[in-house]
Order: structure tokens, then C-alpha cells, then sequence
């Protein structure tokens, strides 16, 4: 009954273990090529392909289940735990990335595929009784599943990190391995070999965890162009910070937010002009901002009152709070008592909110996955409408109108279908390139500015420049983006896919 008990705990882990690869692989393909759908969904149909092999594959092992069993956790194991590293050499060092990632699924589902189907026939063989072999395994197989499910994204990915992650969940499986090996030795051919090979590979990925934050750092050296000085998965993105001389760079999901050599671009044409265009500037809300530039801008306005910032991740507000290089950057605005800081959704906060703001500023990642799509929809900018003041003023940067022309207009025709007046204006910023925003009011608007602060870059007469499009950064027929129709969604991914 006890090694009946521990083979049950075995398939509760091995469960677990392979949730945890699909969802490794998935997380990290989206964070390295984006398109999080497409990823999620071409890992799951491969590894239940692959799976559905791997049991087929079964029948042909007929003698010695437990050298096969421990040698199929062994697989899994070292291919698991290695795959962050080699997913992420190969987008680095190759142009197959695809291939590669495919045959890791391909490998480690035919694996998990052999795995159940052989502890069925171990466990039958000593237990025989058949009926309930199948009920008890099939029970722990999704209870382990479902523990594996929701370890990764509350626990294991936001503390640990992909490559931590990988290492721990591979050690498991090499765990498991040990577990049967010192359980049923007399069971087992070259008793000796396996538990040397078994130690052995168990000590490699103890390392590997133990070391995971330098091997992380060592590899991702090789995505950026500059020294990496900062790294940390949150429970919502994937923070980086590069230094190269007087330029720091933040990233997140690969994606830079910002350059200290020209930052100041973006966040002067996002800010100013519609604190201009505003009838009042005494209350204003910025949704995203995290890193205290916008709201940087925003405080040069002696009549400002009240600024609420409202962002989701509370690790990159901390980061440019209290890292002094950013504080100096953002004129430590995040700690000024004017800042009223709220974590939250902006989506969910809006929904919510009562106070009517003078201005609003939308400084939200690129719409490059679901749930950012949602704050790029008519609905979202439904509940902007209510939060406005009369006579307010939303802007919202809507990425590149060069690089990604059909999400530009069609962020700015969903704006449109809300029933605000909308000018559409860019300007080149060259850590970004061509960049596009969007200001936006229930009353109309004009394209003439007389800056009442100090700017490095902005100017009335260039600030006019700025709403005259090229023929090859404006397209007609573009949908609006709805939360039953995510038409953003298909936009930025098919840019995306053209210029990476």
C-alpha cells in the first residue's frame, strides 16, 4: 500500500511537471515573438499530437517498465529543464527558432506521452486490479494538472523566473526518477548505472537553479545591444534596464519603454498638447506611466492638484521610485505628494471611478497581447468618455504609424467611434522611430499650440509638422476594435510579423 501511495504521488508530480513545459514553452515563445495566441495554441496542439504519439509509442515496451519509466523521467527532466536556455540561444543565435522550438515540444510531449501509460502497467502489474489502477492515476494525472496550472503563473514564473522555473520543474522529474529508483531497486537493471547517471543529473539541475539568475543574465546579455543591470520577472512582465554610457534603457517583454538620449520626445508630445488643448489642468490621470516620465511633464503645470497613476505592476513603479538613476530621470515624481499612486488595472479601475479628470493620458504598452487589447478597445474609451470633465482632453499613444499603419488608425477610429473628435499626430523619436498618439475631446479641436512650460523638443511650429501624414503612413478601411472583435489584435500582429 505504501509504494501503491508513492506511485500515486509520482503521477500527481509528473502531472504537474508537464503542465508547467507546455506552459514554459508558450510563455516564453510569446515573450521572444509575441503573438501570444498563435504561440499558446501551436504548443498545445503539438504537445497533445506529440503526447498522443508518445502513448501510441507504448505498446512496443514490453519488459523492464521500471528502466524504461525512470529513463523516460531522466528525458523529460534534463529536456525540461533545459529548454529556457535553449529556446532562448536559439532566437538568439538562430533563424530557426521555430524548428527548434518545435522539436522541443515535439520531444518532451512524446515523453510525457510514454509516461502514464507505462506507470499504468507498473502499478497494474503489482496491484492488479485494473478498474481501479485507472481511476486512481487518471484522478492524480488532473489533480496534478490543475496544481501545475496555477503554481506557474501565481508562483513559480513571477518569483522564480523562466529559467529558475525550468530548472526546479526538470529537477522534479529527476526527483521522481530517484524516488523509483531507491524504491524499487530490485526492480531495476543496472541498479548502479541509472542511480549514478540519475544523481548525477539531479546535482546539474540543482546548480542550474541555484545558479539561474547568473545564467539568466549571461543569456540575455545577448538580446541587448547594451550591458544589462537590472532583471526581474514580475508578476505581470518581464523588467530589463541596459546602461551604455549616459543612455538607460528600460525594457519590458523585450519591448523598450524608454531611452534616457530622447525619452523626452515621447512624453513632451504626449503630454503637453493635451494639457494645452485642456479647458482645466487641476486633475489629472494618467493610466500606465509607471515610470514617472509622463507625469514628470505633467508637473511642470503650477495648477496641477492632484495626479492619479494608476498602473498594474507595482515592481516597475518601486524600480523608478527608488532606483536613484531613474529618480533623477523622472525628477522623482513618483515620490512628489501631489502623486496619488493606485496598483490596479486600468481597465478595471475606470470602471469604477467616479471623479471626473481634466485630463487623462493613456501611456499603455503596445497592444501586443489580449489583455492590453482590451485597453485599445471602443469600451475602454467609452469609460475614458465618463471620466472626462467638460471641455477634457484624452491622448493616447498609439504606437507607430510607419511600422504598424493599420493599428495606428484603427486605435484612432475606435477613439473615433465614441464620439470624440480626434486629431491623429506623430513625430520621430529615435529609439522608437516614426511614433503616433492620438488627442482626443467631446469638442473640437485645432492644430495650434502656444506651450505655456518649458520643452526640449516641442515648439508651436513643429508641434503643427506633427499632424501631416506621409502617403505611406495612412490606409482607409480599417475596423474598430471591440471586445467581441479584437481587430487591433490581428493589425499589430501582422506588423509585427513584417518587421521582425
Amino acid at each position: 500500500m505504501a509504494k501503491y501511495r508513492l506511485l500515486m504521488l509520482t503521477t500527481l508530480i509528473i502531472s504537474g511537471c508537464s503542465i508547467c513545459y507546455e506552459l514554459i514553452i508558450s510563455a516564453l515563445s510569446s515573450f521572444l515573438k509575441g503573438d501570444s495566441v498563435l504561440q499558446y495554441s501551436i504548443t498545445i496542439g503539438i504537445y497533445m499530437f506529440a503526447m498522443g504519439l508518445g502513448s501510441y509509442l507504448s505498446k512496443f515496451f514490453k519488459r523492464n517498465l521500471f528502466n524504461w519509466f525512470v529513463s523516460v523521467e531522466i528525458g523529460v527532466g534534463l529536456i525540461g529543464g533545459l529548454s529556457t536556455i535553449i529556446l532562448f540561444l536559439a532566437n538568439i543565435y538562430l533563424v530557426c527558432y521555430q524548428i527548434i522550438m518545435y522539436l522541443i515540444i515535439m520531444i518532451i510531449g512524446i515523453l510525457v506521452g510514454l509516461e502514464i501509460p507505462i506507470l499504468t502497467r507498473i502499478i497494474e502489474n503489482n496491484e492488479n486490479n485494473l478498474r481501479v489502477t485507472i481511476s486512481s492515476i487518471f484522478s492524480f494525472d488532473y489533480i496534478g494538472g490543475l496544481i501545475g496550472s496555477i503554481a506557474f503563473p501565481l508562483l513559480l514564473l513571477p518569483h522564480l523566473g523562466y529559467f529558475c522555473t525550468a530548472f526546479l520543474v526538470g529537477s522534479l522529474n529527476i526527483i521522481v526518477s530517484l524516488i523509483i529508483i531507491l524504491s524499487y531497486k530490485n526492480n531495476i537493471v543496472h541498479y548502479s548505472r541509472f542511480l549514478f547517471a540519475t544523481i548525477t543529473i539531479l546535482i546539474g539541475m540543482l546548480i542550474g537553479t541555484a545558479f539561474s539568475e547568473n545564467i539568466s543574465k549571461f543569456v540575455e546579455d545577448g538580446l541587448y545591444r547594451d550591458k544589462v543591470i537590472f532583471v526581474k520577472q514580475t508578476k505581470y512582465q518581464h523588467i530589463v534596464l541596459t546602461k551604455h554610457r549616459d543612455d538607460l534603457r528600460l525594457f519590458i517583454n523585450g519591448n523598450v519603454q524608454f531611452s534616457t538620449v530622447d525619452e523626452y520626445r515621447y512624453h513632451e508630445a504626449l503630454v503637453h498638447p493635451a494639457l494645452t488643448k485642456a479647458s482645466k489642468r487641476e486633475n489629472v490621470l494618467i493610466l500606465g506611466g509607471g515610470d514617472g516620465l509622463a507625469a514628470r511633464e505633467i508637473l511642470k503645470y503650477p495648477t496641477i492638484q492632484k495626479i492619479t497613476l494608476v498602473d498594474l505592476d507595482r515592481d516597475i513603479i518601486n524600480l523608478c521610485r527608488d532606483n536613484q538613476t531613474i529618480a533623477n530621470v523622472n525628477k522623482n515624481s513618483l515620490s512628489n505628494p501631489k502623486m496619488d499612486i493606485i496598483v490596479d488595472d486600468a481597465y478595471n479601475f475606470l470602471t469604477k471611478n467616479t471623479f471626473k479628470y481634466d485630463v487623462i493620458i493613456v501611456d499603455l504598452p503596445d497592444p501586443n497581447n489580449e489583455a492590453l487589447n482590451k485597453l485599445y478597445s471602443n469600451v475602454f474609451y467609452r469609460l475614458c468618455k465618463n471620466s472626462l470633465s467638460e471641455g477634457g482632453i484624452l491622448t493616447v499613444q498609439s504606437t507607430s504609424p510607419y511600422f504598424a499603419t493599420k493599428a495606428f488608425w484603427c486605435i484612432n477610429k475606435t477613439i473615433e467611434s465614441e464620439g470624440f473628435n480626434v486629431m491623429p499626430y506623430h513625430l520621430e523619436v529615435p529609439s522608437f522611430g516614426d511614433w503616433g498618439f492620438n488627442i482626443a475631446s467631446l469638442k473640437p479641436l485645432d492644430q495650434n499650440f502656444d506651450y505655456m512650460v518649458e520643452t526640449r523638443y516641442l515648439t508651436a511650429e513643429n508641434s503643427h509638422s506633427m499632424f501631416f501624414f506621409g502617403k505611406d503612413e495612412v490606409v482607409d478601411n480599417i475596423g474598430i476594435n471591440t471586445l467581441s472583435k479584437p481587430m487591433l489584435m490581428q493589425y499589430y500582429t501582422e506588423a509585427d510579423k513584417k518587421w521582425k
